[in-house]
């Protein structure tokens, strides 16, 4: 950033820089705990977590195969047990309906409380993958299981003299975490079938 812009701007803009480093730390973090495949990142759950159940078609899911699911977890995670999604899966599963056509799954209309689905909560997250052949698409379990080793703390450094010389300021932002699910039988995940 150039030494003008931060002695000029109409607004905190270090502070800005910081929060935008710390948004987009958050959001590798989250990928790489849900997806990550342990080189140079933590091993992510989904990739680390049991197969549950198979979907028998590899572009929808039934809510049968969502009990299947539930009930592949033994008893002792299913109480602190919560589903794991992308929200375009949330979307499909959301349009089952019964025999009465009417939505099987209802969200939650009570505010600060989460969306149950079979009792348990959902957690949605984007970098779930989304339902397409062979994708482990939804994950249930006790994420209690999944460890995360918060080596330092997030650092943001302002780097005055190494671009001095162009007139600008540099600024760095790190973290070192590692995360790994410790009892893989604690989350089981749902798995499209192949095409």
């Amino acid at each position: 950033v150039s030494e003008e812009l931060l002695n000029d701007s109409a607004f905190d803009l270090e502070n800005y820089i910081s929060s935008e480093f710390a948004r987009r730390i958050g959001a590798a973090e989250e990928e790489a705990f849900i997806t990550g495949d342990g080189t140079g990142k933590p091993t992510g759950v989904i990739g680390s977590a049991q197969v549950g159940k198979t979907a028998a078609n590899a572009n929808a899911i039934t809510f049968d195969e969502l009990i299947d699911l539930y009930h592949s977890l033994k008893r002792p995670y299913r109480a602190r047990a919560t589903f794991l999604m992308s929200d375009s899966t949330a979307k499909v599963i959301r349009k089952l309906k019964d025999n009465d056509n009417q939505y099987i799954w209802q969200p939650s209309v009570t505010a600060d409380k989460p969306d149950m689905l079979l009792g348990r909560p959902v957690a949605i997250s984007d970098y779930v993958p989304a339902i397409a052949a062979n994708a482990k698409v939804v994950a249930f379990g006790d994420f209690s299981y999944y460890w995360i080793a918060d080596r330092q703390g997030r650092v943001f450094q302002r780097l005055n003299e190494l671009y001095a010389i162009n007139g600008q300021v540099g600024f760095r932002a790190y973290q070192r975490v590692d995360g790994k699910l410790i009892l893989p039988e604690a989350v089981k995940v749902l798995q499209m079938a192949a095409q």
